[in-house]
């Protein structure tokens, strides 16, 4: 496990690394809101999924900002071959230049630029923006979040009913009388920033469905902890990053109460 602040009697680390976080996500919104709703090159990555030349040009404005001012970082993007040398490394940038391509591409606002620095496997610096609504989501460990600099809480209180839920509809149909007359949030094309929306407390819950990855998650992870929610597995368990295996399966992220309801939902009444 890493230290509870990696960065304690070295606040000038801390804010260095700190600051320069913040404005290489704002020059890389910067960048894709340029290119946003402009007729771009694309193409199909796998079996289905999208990528686009503005993928790659914000993807290359992080990468080379990024690696000049820390190159004993390690490096793990969704749009760039993977370097098995930042397992070896204790400090690594985790990036997804633009999360929500399909939204990106279809002209809807609902994609954020996601980038973290995670330590020992765990994030401790984290920052989603979407820079289409104008919201900028910031984490610190130990050090709270805020959205446009104000800062942000989960949702909390006991209640076990979920007013704004977010996610696949079969997850959510699975809480059965928890979600009993509630409403399914509108889909958020970026898992990230769905994620960062359950920090601010305009989600009570969201799930992510299955087929997630590092890039998608960790930077919302840290922003939803640091506003006092949770986000782990259904069983309850927190995530690691920059391991060999960046994959993660079904998650749930909720203010702490609402989430121990719905962990305990999913203990008692197991999927498969």
């Amino acid at each position: 496990m890493p230290d509870a602040d990696l960065y304690a009697g070295d606040d000038v680390a801390r804010t260095r690394d700190a600051a320069l976080l913040a404005d290489v996500v704002r020059e890389a919104g910067a960048l894709a809101l340029r290119l946003f709703r402009t007729e771009l090159k694309t193409w199909t990555k796998g079996t289905s999924s999208p990528v686009s030349e503005a993928d790659i040009a914000v993807n290359d404005l992080i990468e080379a900002r990024l690696r000049a001012a820390t190159p004993d970082y390690g490096w793990l993007s969704e749009e760039s071959a993977d370097d098995s040398r930042r397992l070896g490394r204790r400090l690594a940038w985790i990036v997804d230049p633009i999360d929500g391509t399909r939204a990106y591409l279809a002209r809807q606002n609902d994609w954020s630029v996601s980038i973290a620095l995670v330590a020992d496997g765990l994030p401790v610096l984290g920052a989603v923006f979407a820079p289409a609504s104008d919201e900028f989501f910031f984490a610190a460990r130990a050090r709270g979040a805020t959205r446009n600099d104000a800062p942000i809480a989960a949702a909390s209180g006991a209640a076990i009913h979920f007013p704004k839920i977010a996610g696949p509809k079969p997850l959510v149909e699975r809480l059965g009388g928890m979600a009993a007359g509630e409403t399914l949030y509108p889909r958020i094309g970026s898992l990230a920033l769905r994620l960062a929306r359950v920090g601010e407390g305009g989600i009570d819950a969201a799930f992510a469905g299955g087929n997630s990855h590092d890039w998608d998650l960790a930077a919302a992870d840290l922003i939803v902890h640091e506003a006092g929610g949770e986000m782990t597995t259904l069983a309850g368990e927190r995530l690691t990053y920059n391991q060999a295996d960046v994959r993660h399966g079904l998650l749930v992220a909720a203010g702490r109460a609402r989430h121990a309801h719905i962990v305990r939902h999913f203990r008692d009444n197991p999927i498969g």
